[in-house]
């Protein structure tokens, strides 16, 4: 099953991107392998998992959440729908 996920890196920032194995590319994105981005700010820890029926729809839901605000992600995270609301 395809997932959309969000790591916290080091640095604080947030990466957003899919998979359909969550433990492997965690592993990949420790090991630094997984994307250049998280390469330079390891470690990174998966703060939100998301998943989809089909490769589209989380690929669809990656290409938004690349699009939030750090407010709007981090209520996503924390689950509170209405600073999501908000921000």
């Amino acid at each position: 099953m395809p997932f959309v996920h969000i790591l916290r890196c080091a640095d604080g920032s947030f990466y957003a991107g899919k998979t359909n194995d969550l433990h492997t590319r965690l592993t990949e994105h420790q090991s630094g392998v997984g994307a250049d981005y998280t390469a330079a700010r390891r470690p990174v820890e998966m703060v939100y998992a998301e998943q989809h029926t089909i490769i589209a729809g989380a690929r669809n839901r990656e290409m938004q959440l690349k699009r939030w605000s750090r407010a709007k992600k981090d209520a996503l995270i924390a689950q509170d729908l209405r600073r999501l609301r908000r921000a």
